[in-house]
């Protein structure tokens, strides 16, 4: 848990303020790590707050999504648009 707080509250952050990527909060991009990690709305799969109620499995990819944006953030884009369509946002 304490490595999913890191890079969601403290190093993905960091970097977005850095990089002036389009998202830059914290919820944002446990969002988008997410949903990523569970192929479709984190909270249709998952109790909220998701941090109380996260398989040690679930977090594992949560935790993987967070740690493959820090390693190539390139991907952030594409990520961020595909929770958004999950969604139901437009663009």
């Amino acid at each position: 848990m304490s490595r999913w707080l890191e890079l969601t509250r403290q190093i993905l952050p960091e970097m977005a303020a850095r990089e002036r990527w389009p998202i830059r909060l914290d919820h944002c991009f446990m969002r988008v790590c997410l949903d990523t990690a569970m192929g479709r709305r984190w909270d249709e799969v998952v109790q909220r707050p998701a941090i109380r109620h996260l398989t040690e499995a679930e977090l594992a990819r949560a935790v993987a999504v967070a740690e493959s944006l820090v390693r190539d953030p390139g991907n952030l884009p594409d990520l961020n648009t595909e929770s958004l369509r999950m969604r139901g946002r437009r663009f």
